[in-house]
């Protein structure tokens, strides 16, 4: 890590419903001639705004406000970038080319400096409420170190699944007991902690967080990390760490504080749905019209949207044939190209689950008063995808997503989007505690894991899954995959989940992606569904030393402990 000197900006950061609007550089702690850090700590709420500047670790990977190089499951099997070189877009040439990462660099996904900076920061904060914040109580004190104690922790989650063992450095870790930024040329020089320890540093930050997090806030500050929040993310966690009873511990702890499944999923992903879903999302980002907005709409509606609003659409990301054929029937059966008219299905796309309708905009599906055409030459009409510039706003693989597009928001091209991402919810937390229990002891637990997993199931309408579909681990596994995909897609788990199951070489390597191609006849009006490569002739790779990417050559070369990951 580079030399950084303490002084650090105070970033105005809206997470959630009530916080100002985001200026990283509104004041700098250490120039008194603009503002002193006494100013800063002069009233509870200019703190308290302080204090939230520890949450923008978690907007700098929003997956609706970060399509441009953050919007994960197209760099996995179930979304597909339409651009190969256009929108600063690095996810076909991650895929498909061995250049993309090399030593030195972790290529798109390297965060390693990024991170490190969010880390100083919550150093920073976490020493100046020692310093400063005892005149608003202890328990003050205690409810905002630990909500920069789980931002921290979450930045550090974030370098691990990418790189692996991290160099640990907090507000009491430099020099005489300190912050460890870099000053002291004794706190440079830093080993590596192993991945295990690494993981477990991260479990202890967020059960103590837990702990002292409140319930509930005021209606002010909604939006800001509870006891559900911490202990969501630690059953997220214990699942890298493979710490199985942790996360079902705490699984049951977030339903304990009221964590359920809202009735209806579409509703889940609308600003505006008429569903209350406090009780599903335990943690997100909330954006503002007017103030704090993203383009979430532009960048993503189907390509016949510009001619209804006389304006470009991008469809930058679109699902792929390999995510629409997972998709059950509502009465859950599975869908098959090959059976599914013998089976009584005249349409591929009618009578399938409500999952499948929430997430996919499909041909012929009804759409802001008009019906979507994804055949060649329809008005949202199929195009190839190719290894040279992008497809144009086209879908190559028949597909566009659903999945957080505020249908009927008529001023986005104006006012932009401002749709909430959902980056915790209680959906993940079943998921994590069936996965958990199953490998924990599945010939005991398979039937907490099989309910956990059913739990998610019933919300959608679908039946149970019993011992007879997973008789064993490796079967009940091969279930809750599929499930997390159906249940999380859009939501960037899947790259993630193929990393920490060690099946992204199985899943990515030597494979393609692939869509439909529907050519309609303009006489009879019949479909014909072709299943079409949709990578433009190359073939995806994920090689073995990929699982843990390479540190940046600032850190191997001034830290002289810090050595690198094997095969870099």
């Amino acid at each position: 890590m580079k030399n950084i000197k303490t002084k650090i900006s105070l970033i105005l950061a809206i997470i959630g419903l009530g916080l100002a609007s985001c200026n990283d550089d509104a004041l700098n702690l250490n120039d008194t001639t603009t503002i002193s850090d006494l100013a800063v700590w002069n009233t509870e709420e200019s703190a308290d705004m302080y204090i939230t500047a520890s949450y923008k670790t978690f907007s700098d990977i929003s997956q609706v406000a970060n399509s441009r190089g953050a919007y994960y499951d197209s760099f996995s099997d179930l979304t597909k970038s339409t651009s190969w070189d256009q929108y600063n877009h690095p996810y076909n040439k991650a895929l498909m080319q061995t250049s993309a990462f090399a030593t030195g660099s972790a290529g798109a996904f390297e965060c390693w400096d990024d991170v490190y900076y969010r880390i100083r920061r919550a150093n920073v904060a976490l020493e100046d409420i020692s310093r400063y914040g005892s005149k608003f109580g202890n328990d003050w004190c205690d409810i905002r170190r630990a909500e920069v104690r789980l931002c921290r922790a979450y930045s550090y989650y974030r370098l691990i699944r990418v790189y692996g063992g991290i160099v640990l450095r907090t507000d009491v870790s430099g020099a005489n007991g300190g912050i460890d930024n870099g000053d002291n040329k004794s706190d440079i020089n830093r080993a590596r902690l192993s991945e295990a320890d690494s993981w477990n540093y991260v479990i202890s930050e967020l059960q103590w967080a837990a702990e002292k997090l409140p319930e509930t806030w005021p209606s002010s500050w909604d939006g800001r990390a509870t006891k559900k929040t911490a202990y969501g993310f630690l059953s997220r966690m214990a699942l890298y760490a493979g710490q199985w009873q942790i996360a079902i511990d705490a699984a049951e702890k977030v339903k304990e504080l009221g964590g359920a499944l809202a009735p209806d999923y579409a509703k889940v992903f609308q600003i505006d749905g008429g569903q209350d879903n406090s009780s599903e999302i335990l943690f997100a980002l909330y954006y503002q019209k007017g103030s704090l907005i993203h383009n979430y709409d532009l960048y993503n509606r189907p390509f016949g949207d510009g001619a209804v609003y006389s304006t470009a659409v991008y469809a930058e990301h679109v699902p792929t044939a390999e995510l629409a054929d997972m998709y059950e029937f509502s009465d859950g059966s599975d869908f098959n190209w090959s059976t599914y008219e013998a089976n009584g299905h005249t349409n591929p796309y009618t009578d399938r689950e409500p999952r499948f309708k929430a997430t996919i905009l499909y041909n012929g599906c009804k759409w802001e008063g008009r019906d979507i055409q994804t055949y060649v030459g329809g008005s949202d009409g199929f195009v190839a995808f190719s290894q040279a510039g992008s497809t144009n706003g086209h879908t190559p693989t028949g597909y566009y997503i659903r999945k957080y597009l505020q249908e009927g928001n008529t001023s986005f091209v104006n006012d932009g989007s401002w749709q909430y991402d959902a980056v915790l919810r209680y959906a993940e937390v079943l998921l994590n505690k069936a996965e958990a229990y199953a490998r924990l002891d599945y010939a005991t637990n398979s039937g907490k894991a099989l309910d956990a997993l059913n739990e998610v199931r019933h919300r959608v309408g679908l039946p149970d899954k019993t011992i007879t579909d997973a008789p064993d681990v490796d079967a009940f596994m091969s279930l809750l995959r599929k499930e997390r995909c159906v249940e999380l897609a859009g939501e960037g788990f899947r790259y993630w989940d193929l990393r920490r199951w060690k099946l992204a070489g199985n899943v990515i390597n030597g494979q393609n992606a692939h869509g439909v191609k529907i050519t309609r006849d303009s006489a009879t009006g019949t479909m014909t569904y072709d299943k079409v490569d949709c990578d433009g002739g190359g073939t995806r790779v994920f090689l073995d030393k990929y699982y843990y990417f390479s540190l940046p050559t600032s850190e191997t070369a001034n830290n002289k402990l810090c050595k690198n990951n094997p095969y870099w």
